[in-house]
């Protein structure tokens, strides 16, 4: 997996780690390569020693399952199972993996990640929503102009419409951003089997009484986003 160069999700990381008086919003959104090399194939063929890359791994149910009728969940372009199955094969999984590696290095390790782990979400127009509705009752007003920048440099870098778009949803023990404190967090994943690319959309609201450094700045001022 490589990070790959975006001027606009530099400025919207930017504008999503704001201070909001009862809370700090911490976002991140960034793009990578699927294309292996070197270390990659190498943790890949380890990874398919436990199954082969395409044998179909079981995920949970997305937590959008309850407000959404089987009518409205989408079907894997890649794998083309029943939409209720939720599946995943496991060179997708690896991807998944991979992408949260690289994106929370060297602070955290999801090697151990398990399919259970991840959803599959059954709509564009749900996460859109979803994300939306956390990121403007937590800003306000000022997400209005923000969200459809947002959604559309978005676009511009995966094509939304050809995606596949999973969630990371793990138990407190394992999740980056279970410590005391958070409120709320989404991981996103948009996975363009065509273009060999995912879009990872990360957000979290922590409490300011949380005297812990963040990983978002940490991670901003390194890259040199603030």
């Amino acid at each position: 997996m490589k990070l790959l160069e975006n001027s606009s999700f530099e400025a919207l990381s930017s504008r999503l780690c704001v201070e909001t008086g009862e809370s700090r919003i911490l976002g991140r959104i960034e793009s990578y390569s699927c294309k292996m090399a070197g270390d990659d194939k190498h943790m890949f063929k380890q990874f398919c020693q436990e199954g082969e890359p395409h044998v179909l791994e079981a995920l949970s149910p997305p937590q959008s399952t309850s407000a959404t009728s089987p009518s409205q969940l989408g079907k894997s372009s890649e794998d083309g199972e029943n939409p209720l199955s939720d599946k995943c094969c496991r060179k997708t999984l690896f991807y998944l993996i991979t992408t949260l590696n690289e994106s929370f290095r060297p602070d955290y390790d999801f090697s151990a990640a398990r399919a259970h782990e991840f959803s599959r979400e059954p709509s564009l127009n749900w996460v859109a929503n979803a994300v939306n509705s956390s990121l403007f009752s937590a800003v306000g007003e000022e997400f209005n102009s923000l969200g459809p920048e947002l959604w559309n440099a978005i676009d511009q870098e995966i094509n939304l419409q050809g995606c596949d778009i999973y969630s990371y949803n793990p138990d407190l023990d394992s999740d980056p951003f279970g410590e005391e404190g958070s409120l709320w967090s989404f991981n996103y994943f948009f996975y363009n089997k065509k273009l060999k690319r995912i879009v990872f959309f990360t957000c979290r609201s922590v409490s300011t009484q949380d005297r812990q450094r963040t990983m978002c700045f940490e991670v901003a001022a390194k890259k040199g986003v603030i």
